[in-house]
C-alpha cells in the first residue's frame, strides 16, 4: 500500500467543501471527512464526494460499547468509504466488534485504524486531565499493540511516533499521521507536529493535512507541495 496525502476537508457545509474540491481539476486528492462536515451534511456528502472520484477517510472516531460500535460500523461500511477509525481507548473488545461490523458479506471492508492519542494531547495534559501517569510514548505503543491484537490495519498517531509504531507493530501496520505542517507554516493548536519531508523520513504511511492546504492562498499548489515533499 503506497504513501498518500489525505486532505482534511474540515468545512461546515457542502457548498464550501465542493467549492474547495472544484479547484482540483487534475489529481483527485484523498480526502478526510470529519465530524464537522458529516454532522452538517450527513451521509449524502460522503456519497457525493465518492462519486467525484475521491478516496475518503471518514474520521468519526467511534468510541462506545462494543455492540453499538459494531452496528455503527456496519452502517458506515455501506457508504463505501476507503478508511475509517475509532478510539483505541475503547478496548480490544470494542475494536474487534468494529471489524465484525465493518466487514461486508463478501469479506471486504474499508481500512480500519485506531486513534492512540490526539495530536493536541501532550504529556502534561495526560497527567493532569486524564490521570495517565505513563509516558506518552509508552501509552501510544501500548494502544498500537492493542489495535494490532484486535486485527486493525493501523493507527492514527503523531508523526513523532510513526517510526516507533512500525518498530513495535511491523512495517505493514499503517501509520496515519495528522499534525503535519510546512516548515515555514503556523503550527496552530497542534502540539506534536512535523513537516511532510520529516514524516516521510520517519516512516509515516499517510499524512493528514488540513489548514496548510485548505487555508492556503493556492490550495492546489500547497497540496502539490505536500505530495512532492512526502511522496515524490
Amino acid at each position: 500500500m503506497g504513501k498518500d496525502v489525505i486532505v482534511a476537508c474540515d468545512f461546515d457545509s457542502k457548498q464550501k467543501t465542493l467549492e474547495f474540491l472544484d479547484k482540483f481539476t487534475g489529481r483527485k486528492p484523498f480526502v478526510k471527512i470529519g465530524m464537522e462536515l458529516f454532522y452538517a451534511e450527513g451521509p449524502s456528502i460522503v456519497r457525493e464526494i465518492k462519486a467525484r472520484g475521491h478516496k475518503i477517510f471518514l474520521d468519526l472516531k467511534l468510541h462506545d460499547i462494543p455492540n453499538t460500535v459494531k452496528k455503527s460500523m456496519a452502517v458506515l461500511s455501506r457508504l463505501d468509504v476507503d478508511m475509517t477509525n475509532l478510539h483505541a481507548g475503547g478496548t480490544v473488545c470494542m475494536m474487534q466488534a468494529a471489524i465484525e461490523g465493518l466487514t461486508r458479506e463478501d469479506g471486504t471492508r474499508p481500512i480500519l485504524i485506531a486513534v492512540t492519542q490526539l495530536t493536541s494531547t501532550d504529556e502534561e495534559s495526560m497527567r493532569k486531565d486524564l490521570w495517565i501517569e505513563k509516558p506518552i510514548d509508552e501509552v501510544v505503543m501500548h494502544y498500537a499493540e492493542n489495535a494490532k491484537i484486535a486485527g486493525l490495519d493501523g493507527v492514527v498517531c503523531s508523526p513523532l511516533e510513526a517510526g516507533k509504531v512500525h518498530g513495535v507493530c511491523g512495517d505493514n501496520f499503517l501509520t496515519v499521521t495528522p499534525g503535519v505542517r510546512f516548515a515555514d507554516g503556523d503550527v496552530g493548536d497542534q502540539k506534536r507536529v512535523m513537516t511532510p519531508e520529516q514524516a516521510k523520513k520517519i516512516g509515516s504511511d499517510y499524512i493528514v493535512v488540513g489548514r496548510p492546504i485548505t487555508a492556503a492562498a493556492d490550495p492546489v499548489g500547497a497540496y502539490e507541495r505536500c505530495v512532492r515533499e512526502f511522496i515524490d
